[in-house]
């Protein structure tokens, strides 16, 4: 099997793979006289649907019983009070500088010991859907919650006959034990008044305390499974890829980069009125072997914003649950969704896998192109980036801005345009490691790499029809790139409405600007967190050539 779930005797104690100190507080408490086992997705929806404060709509689940579910299994609604979104605030993460795992750990024990007094729920999933790469996943959580467990369990692979055969004979990977997630939602501590997501990843263990909010389980769980990922060969992805083929037989393979709200669903899933037979990987989390350069999804459902889709959407067909959402009664007398962000900002809803008519798990096709989605003023909609350390290192200095799917810290300004390294912030591990992994891609698979603006350039919005414009243009080998003004590593796809003007010395100072953020993005992170995030001598060389460039 791809992770270790048991041991001998021999391989137990201090030192051995799987029993450090955090994990050690959390796995003992899976195998309490409090924990019932939940086995089926249709147990896990009947604990849900009875579970106090469940909404249970007249809108029925399409195909349930095709993936474990009875055929009258309907859309469940919950809502988590005022918190609805994530709060990258809340993390700790044990291999980084500054954090005191030794009183992180007494909390955790306390967390535990805590709920001695309460039913707790286990259950187990699959992430990563071929098995190239299949890692098992643990859930234990409070009664009371069985609405997180219900959706971590969708969001997920559960564990129907098909995968327990395809999971006993995936490839073990290396010696990565299983990974193991301990929540307690009602948790509170006057030291972490927004929560505490505690994250082990060298063992695979993290804790979820205080956390309401569902996305916090889902990106919980994938951080450690992209942990895993990067330590074993692969490129940790938080987009979107899609597959397009052409009459001819010709195929291109197209990755895009971005957080929450940048557009990366929007385009994975764009039809293109129907011009190319499109394959669709994943809109969010996925993988990509730095070796072979093809792909595997981490997860079979999508968890996506529900704000574009009108109650009477045909595409809400395809909701399996929704979160942080209202309800009313229509002109039939039932019970439906109020899908458009009026009750909150960022309503949720776990789609099917029948959303996407052609879905797959795994694309044997290398990548031909990397999208890094920004929003950046000074970017026009599409400029090629030439050379593998500039690819990478602009990937590394993502500029984009803030989701609404964030809790942010009083005082952080909305508004500000941040930067986020490969549009993942659940990354663990040294941030040196993504930037060799795509530089590698870039390197030795000739990936050809793009900056793909979504926002608006010099104050002019760019419409979705602009993007997949410029998209189409790439992959039908139409597109023309001319000289990014005195940038000799960058070059501009000239759009109709969107030209970069070097002879207006404010568009070039702006410019400037923006471009000395990333260069200063760089020097900051190669001296914080004591060198964890450092990145090589090339990144800051292939960003100060520009300048160089942009002042002579």
């Amino acid at each position: 099997m791809s992770t270790k779930a048991n041991y001998t005797h021999d391989e137990i104690g201090v030192g051995k793979t799987g029993f450090a100190k955090t994990r050690s507080i959390i796995e003992a408490a899976f195998y309490g006289n409090n924990v019932v086992k939940v086995t089926s997705l249709k147990q896990a929806y009947k604990l849900a649907k009875n579970s106090p404060g469940t909404i249970v709509t007249d809108m029925p689940v399409y195909k349930g019983e095709t993936f474990g579910l009875e055929k009258d299994a309907k859309v469940l609604l919950f809502n988590d009070g005022s918190v609805t979104g994530r709060c990258a605030a809340a993390r700790r993460i044990a291999s980084t500088p500054g954090v005191d795992t030794d009183d992180l750990d007494k909390k955790l024990m306390d967390a535990v010991y805590d709920t001695r007094w309460k039913t707790l729920y286990h259950a187990e999933v699959i992430i990563g859907l071929d098995p190239e790469f299949m890692v098992k996943a643990h859930l234990l959580i409070p009664e009371g919650e069985e609405n997180i467990l219900y959706s971590w369990m969708l969001n997920f692979q559960y564990f129907s006959e098909e995968y327990v055969k395809m999971y006993e004979t995936s490839r073990p990977i290396a010696n990565e034990p299983d990974i193991y997630i301990f929540s307690d939602p009602q948790w509170t501590h006057e030291e972490h008044p927004l929560g505490l997501t505690y994250f082990n990843t060298e063992t695979n263990c993290a804790a979820l305390l205080g956390m309401k909010y569902f996305g916090e389980h889902k990106k919980g769980t994938l951080t450690i499974g992209w942990a895993i990922a990067n330590r074993n060969g692969y490129a940790s992805c938080h987009g979107g890829q899609k597959e397009y083929i052409f009459e001819d037989g010709h195929k291109y393979v197209a990755s895009v980069f971005g957080l929450s709200g940048s557009g990366k669903s929007t385009i994975t899933h764009a039809k293109h009125d129907g011009k190319y037979n499109v394959t669709v990987l994943h809109d969010d989390a996925f993988i990509i072997n730095d070796e072979t350069a093809s792909s595997i999804a981490m997860e079979p459902t999508y968890f996506d914003k529900t704000a574009d889709y009108p109650t009477g959407c045909p595409d809400n067909k395809y909701l399996l649950t929704a979160q942080n959402c209202s309800a009313t009664v229509d002109n039939d007398g039932k019970v439906v969704l109020v899908t458009e962000d009026i009750r909150n900002g960022n309503g949720r809803a776990i789609k099917s896998k029948l959303w996407s008519p052609n879905r797959v798990d795994k694309l044997n096709s290398p990548v031909n192109g990397i999208f890094w989605i920004m929003k950046d003023p000074t970017i026009p909609p599409l400029v090629k980036l030439n050379g593998a350390s500039l690819s990478s290192v602009m990937g590394a200095t993502l500029a984009t801005k803030r989701s609404s799917a964030e809790r942010l810290a009083p005082g952080v300004d909305p508004n500000k345009l941040v930067v986020e390294p490969y549009a993942n912030p659940f990354r663990t591990y040294p941030l040196a490691n993504d930037y060799m992994k795509f530089k590698k891609l870039v390197e030795e698979r000739n990936v050809d790499c793009y900056i793909l603006n979504t926002g608006e350039f010099m104050s002019k919005d760019i419409k979705p029809k602009d993007t997949l414009g410029v998209i189409e243009a790439v992959i039908e080998g139409k597109a023309e790139f001319k000289p990014f003004g005195p940038i000799s590593d960058i070059q501009v796809l000239e759009w109709p409405g969107f030209t970069a003007d070097f002879d207006d010395p404010e568009y070039v100072d702006t410019l400037k600007a923006r471009m000395q953020d990333r260069v200063n993005f760089v020097k900051d992170k190669n001296k914080s967190k004591g060198g964890f995030d450092k990145l090589p001598d090339d990144a800051l060389e292939a960003l100060e050539k520009i300048m160089t460039e942009l002042e002579a």
